[in-house]
């Protein structure tokens, strides 16, 4: 594999071993992780490969003027912030690595989901303060319930294999068939609605699963259920989970990432806080985690080492 006359423009920091084994491969790596993104537009062309994390969106435009691009790599699970269909178009490789913070993003639900059910979080901070309530922090055990998950892709599949052990029926709902397996049935949206106990979001962010999880969807189920997002922010309508929450159709909520956060997922909203996060950050039923389900120090190992794995075999002989 002759690479030594490829150049790979990285616009985010990573491990540093997706680095060092780019360059052993014998690709040129140069980075720029402070310009605009109309710097970068005005040299890209220069480029044969992107490796990003959510800098900025690439869109039509960029992708016009990088003229001699060969692929995208994105160090994360999903392409939501690449104009796919433009760059597919063009003949442009995409790459993300689920396979890289899976395991991560299975972790963290199932710890949501416990911390929820035994109110961990307030108990802690109750006991902090001086005060030793037990009845009121009488929790839920996992036995018996029904968990439904929503996007059965590698994420669900995760989170799935992690609640084996813990006696629950396991249900999966896709908009692909045949994707159920030993440890999810997969059932269709009814189904899920009328016996969830649980509820876990595991989609990725499209046109179709944009604010999906409002009133009407909420409202649809049967039972009232816990709800955890590590997915995506803005496939959730925030005030209508904190009207179902306030009415208790949401018994508690596991909230790792917000329809609030901007596009690098780095930073929150600026100015004024909207009122249904204020209800949020008030509430003993709901917990808050700020975007880290997939963001362990094993994970950074891995998605880098993903990325490098998946643009060695575009160019392997």
């Amino acid at each position: 594999m002759d690479c030594s006359n490829l150049k790979i423009l990285h616009i985010d920091s990573n491990h540093p071993l997706l680095w060092e084994q780019l360059l052993q491969a014998g690709f040129q790596n140069e980075a720029d992780f402070t310009s605009s993104k109309k710097e970068i537009e005005a040299k890209i062309a220069s480029y044969h490969g992107i490796v990003i994390r959510s800098r900025f969106k690439i869109d039509a435009s960029f992708l016009d003027k990088a003229t001699n691009l060969q692929f995208i790599a994105r160090v994360g699970a999903g392409l939501e912030s690449i104009d796919c269909d433009y760059a597919t178009a063009k003949g442009i490789h995409l790459i993300a690595a689920p396979e890289g913070n899976a395991n991560a993003v299975g972790e963290h639900t199932l710890g949501m989901l416990l911390s929820l059910f035994n109110k961990l979080n307030k108990a802690n901070s109750e006991v902090k303060l001086g005060q030793w309530i037990r009845e009121g922090n009488r929790g839920h055990e996992l036995e018996g319930k029904t968990i439904g998950i929503i996007g059965y892709g590698t994420m669900g599949k995760s989170f799935a294999k992690k609640l084996r052990g813990f006696d629950v029926t396991t249900f999966c709902y896709d908009i692909l068939p045949h994707v159920g397996d030993a440890n999810a049935t997969q059932v269709s949206l009814a189904t899920l609605q009328e016996q969830a106990d649980v509820v876990s979001l595991h989609t990725p962010w499209t046109p179709e699963t944009d604010k999906m999880i409002n009133s009407d969807f909420i409202n649809s189920f049967k039972k009232p259920f816990w709800f955890i997002n590590t997915a995506r922010g803005n496939s959730v309508v925030t005030e209508d989970v904190v009207e179902a929450l306030k009415g208790g159709k949401i018994v508690g909520a596991g909230l790792d990432v917000l329809e609030y956060e901007k596009l690098s997922f780095e930073t929150l909203f600026e100015g004024e806080k909207p009122k249904a996060f204020d209800y949020l950050l008030q509430a003993d039923n709901v917990l808050l985690t700020p975007h880290i389900a997939g963001w362990t120090f094993e994970s950074h190992q891995k998605l880098a080492q993903t990325i490098v794995d998946k643009i060695c075999a575009i160019y392997a002989k």
